[in-house]
């Protein structure tokens, strides 16, 4: 009966041992679509990176695909410029709509993919009194990785993850020193 808790206490640490690389690798695998921060104002669209290191002559470049095209090639390509921490690229005259923009590095990576909705201008209208005001959605929905608003860095989502394994390591601590007061 001893030798049994003895392995089974074992094999739990081994495997503990072998989720935790699996489980602070996933955040960086979560957060590669996310090298790219791109925003709409009026009819223009801008795409900023970091993420595409220079061979001399470019950086990479990026495409603006409408909702009907399927591959890089399809969309309105522009080189990226800029400097080697930071690249970006910019379209003008969009018109309304859902776009995705892809950047793609002069070395063939892709920096990143993110939609965006191109929201329509409103005519000038003659202003008028309102007595309620109520909140509208300017942008709808941003879909992708939790449809979240804010891109966090890798290292948000990292610390986050090593918060949530500290917990779950002391919660397993606790109970079992609860359950056996004579151990430590």
């Amino acid at each position: 009966m001893r030798t049994t808790q003895t392995l089974l206490r074992s094999g739990l640490t081994v495997a503990a041992t072998a989720a935790l690389p699996l489980t602070l690798a996933a955040p960086a695998a979560v957060a590669w679509g996310s090298g790219i921060s791109v925003s709409t104002s009026g009819t223009a669209v801008s795409v900023t990176t970091s993420a595409c290191p220079s061979n001399g002559s470019s950086f990479g470049d990026a495409s603006l695909l409408s909702s009907g095209q399927a591959n890089f090639a399809q969309g309105r390509q522009m080189s990226l410029t800029g400097t080697s921490n930071n690249q970006s690229a910019a379209w003008t005259g969009v018109g309304p709509g859902t776009y995705t923009v892809i950047v793609v590095c002069q070395d063939g990576t892709t920096a990143g993919t993110q939609s965006i909705i191109v929201a329509p201008s409103a005519a000038p209208a003659t202003p008028t009194i309102s007595t309620t005001v109520s909140p509208s959605p300017s942008r709808g929905v941003m879909g992708g990785l939790g449809g979240a608003v804010k891109d966090y860095g890798t290292a948000t989502v990292v610390g986050g993850a090593a918060l949530v394994v500290t917990g779950t390591v002391a919660a397993a601590w606790f109970l079992r020193r609860r359950s056996k007061p004579h151990r430590l």
